[in-house]
């Protein structure tokens, strides 16, 4: 039986890794070590924290001589800033700074906030600072209210945009902010059981929604700050508000929200809109079986149905939608650690394909990439290493442009059966996965052209985490250890050693060659054969995994 009671007992290794992949963006042996031996519970309570962003906010080093500096913070309106597509990629690049330094779950649920309301930064979002303003709003609520958010999200300017409900008035109506909100960010589409009826809402449901939705504008000076997140917001246009009545179908049992006509009484109108929506139990199954799909796998059981999503609906209904309680209890629980069954086919261990976000974080503080300084050297690290490497070439050759699915309904892996974080994998996107590894290591973009600026020092990597590395056997296990959710067995110990040991050669060889370069300090040989079974270990399939 599938049991959200929590883990027993301590951590080891194989569940530490487990947690740390799943619940982070950095992953190092230093946290390894600090979670081995921790309970499940003090583990994740660990990871629950709200630190203040290593890196305040970004910076454009360009143009080069006159530099844009921290525009964010400028009072020249946002559009009047050029060069907005490499801002949005300079946005990007902070965020995912700030994810990869600090070890805390708030990263991991801005992501997943990031899949329920969906932007696409490069899509028709806005200007560049409306993009800046929509991620730290999921930032500030990644370990808060989910209700609260999806209020909040229908007034930030890049959702505006995107959208089209800037566009939305009473004169001439706009569904397309509607319709998404319904079946793409809250209860989503059942069914089809009648015409234009969803079972979960029908299209006179989302008519309505509209006229609730209208008169909501952009402020582009971004004057108007919201008082509970200290971040810019919209405003409502009560001369462009639908002032009428709304009553809603029986999905919503008839309900009639009361229509306003001023400024406060709309947003108190829009307030009753999405409390009637999240009073809907499917709304709450909704977050939680997306939830589940993020946080342990894309496929479940009747099983896993009843006795995990529906305990976590309810408990995310009982906390009034704060997202932490529910969290806490799937990544502490039994059933997130495989432990609460003794069936091999249904692992959760290395069951989800790591999408090209993870894999970028992951190889990158495990190895402690030597990334250029964003304070220090602002024109290498955001310009030559993020955006012309990892943003530009990287990530789109790897399937996921950063920030910019072409779906509306976000990146196909968290939400497109049959295939879902398959989509991760296939032939158009296996060269930017294999390459990656390569680029670090030689210090060259061999997805596109020029330097990475960045590296990866392979043999400091062994030195410092492996204390077997004279033995080529324990070498790899260590490394194994480390790199894959699961331990391997001698097979593949002996195809990895080829890299190592020459065919014919005994595995006394390496242990030479090791204790001559910790002797002289000159890691010519051991390079080259460390380089090459670091590679080929990553782009292993088992490091494709989490």
């Amino acid at each position: 039986m599938a049991s959200l009671n929590p883990l027993g007992g301590s951590l080891d290794l194989r569940k530490a890794k487990h947690l740390l992949r799943r619940a982070t963006f950095n992953y190092t042996k230093d946290q390894l070590d600090v979670f081995t031996g921790m309970s499940a519970t003090q583990a994740v309570d660990s990871l629950i924290i709200d630190s203040p962003y290593t890196l305040t906010e970004p910076y454009d080093p360009l143009p080069e001589g006159s530099p844009d500096e921290f525009w964010t913070s400028s009072p020249t309106l946002p559009e009047d800033f050029e060069g907005q597509n490499r801002k949005r990629a300079i946005i990007s690049g902070w965020w995912w700074y700030n994810a990869m330094n600090q070890v805390s779950l708030k990263h991991k649920l801005s992501f997943f906030f990031y899949t329920c309301f969906t932007v696409s930064k490069d899509g028709g979002s806005g200007a560049a600072t409306y993009f800046y303003d929509y991620l730290r709003l999921l930032d500030f609520y990644a370990l808060g209210n989910i209700k609260t958010l999806a209020k909040k999200i229908t007034l930030d300017s890049s959702m505006l945009y995107y959208l089209d409900n800037h566009r939305n008035n009473r004169y001439n109506p706009n569904e397309n902010y509607a319709r998404e909100y319904f079946e793409l960010f809250t209860v989503l589409r059942g069914e089809q059981i009648g015409p234009d009826n969803y079972t979960n809402y029908t299209e006179e449901d989302i008519q309505e929604a509209a006229k609730v939705f209208s008169g909501i504008k952009i402020e582009k000076s971004r004057t108007i700050i919201d008082p509970d997140t200290g971040i810019p917001m919209g405003y409502v246009d009560f001369e462009q508000h639908n002032p009428d009545d709304k009553t809603f179908s029986g999905a919503f049992n008839n309900q009639v929200i009361t229509g306003r006509e001023t400024p406060a009484g709309i947003v108190e109108e829009l307030d009753d809109f999405v409390e009637m929506v999240f009073s809907q139990q499917e709304t709450a199954k909704a977050y939680c079986r997306k939830l589940y799909r993020y946080f342990v796998k894309s496929k479940w059981d009747n099983e896993v149905e009843t006795d995990i999503i529906t305990p976590l609906a309810n408990l995310l209904i009982a906390s009034d939608f704060e997202i932490v309680p529910v969290v806490r209890t799937l990544l502490s629980s039994q059933h997130f650690y495989d432990a609460d069954d003794t069936v091999a086919t249904d692992e959760t261990i290395g069951s989800i394909i790591k999408s090209p976000l993870q894999l970028v974080s992951e190889i990158c503080s495990i190895f402690n990439a030597t990334i250029p300084d964003p304070v220090n050297d602002p024109l290498d690290y955001y310009n030559a290493f993020f955006k012309e490497f990892i943003h530009d070439d990287y990530f789109v050759s790897a399937g996921m442009d950063l920030f910019s699915p072409f779906d509306v309904a976000g990146y196909h892996a968290y939400f497109q059966e049959p295939d879902f974080d398959r989509y991760w994998f296939s032939s158009n996107t296996i060269i930017g996965r294999y390459s990656l590894i390569e680029s670090l290591i030689q210090g060259v973009n061999t997805i596109g052209s020029g330097d990475t600026y960045a590296t990866i020092n392979t043999v400091q990597f062994v030195r410092n985490n492996i204390t077997g590395a004279e033995d080529p056997n324990s070498l790899i296990s260590e490394m194994a250890d480390l790199l894959y959710p699961e331990a391997i067995d001698t097979d593949r110990i002996n195809y990895f050693k080829q890299f190592l040991v020459d065919d014919g050669f005994p595995d006394y060889y390496w242990n030479g060659v090791w204790i001559q370069y910790l002797n002289d300090n000159d890691d010519f040989t051991v390079k080259t054969r460390i380089d090459a079974l670091v590679t080929a270990m990553i782009n292993a399939a088992e490091f494709q995994l989490m």
